[in-house]
């Protein structure tokens, strides 16, 4: 199965930037696509973005639309998700997910069927 490890996490000031990088490894046969969650303390899990890996589409939820971008190192197997404007709201355990195909479609189909990273924490105040 495919691994994930993301990385960039860390603290920041209102309005500031961060960028997050996820590497996998193992067997990424099947996946077709790449996405971010976060979860808030006491809060929901947030679909945040998703790209083909195709690279063919991306989709963002509407609360990091226009400030966020996701993409992706074919050659590093790595996605980014790169967050400007940060806002306090956007303070989260962020993950990277790996979607194998028929699963894609939904968040719910991510969150149940796709490979988790273990998470990277982003604090904005």
């Amino acid at each position: 199965h495919v691994q994930l490890v993301e990385s960039g996490g860390g603290s920041v000031q209102v309005g500031g930037s961060l960028k997050l990088s996820c590497e996998s490894s193992g067997n990424t046969h099947g996946i077709v696509c790449m996405a971010w969650f976060r979860q808030a303390p006491g809060k929901q899990l947030e679909w945040v973005a998703r790209m083909d890996t195709d690279g063919s589409r991306t989709l963002y939820g509407d609360s990091v639309k226009g400030r966020f971008a996701i993409s992706q190192d074919n050659a590093k197997n790595t996605v980014y998700l790169q967050m400007n404007s940060l806002r306090p709201e956007d303070t989260a355990t962020y993950y990277c997910v790996a979607g194998p195909g028929g699963y894609c479609w939904t968040p719910q189909g991510l969150r149940d069927f796709g490979s988790w990273g273990q998470g990277t924490q982003v604090t904005v105040s």
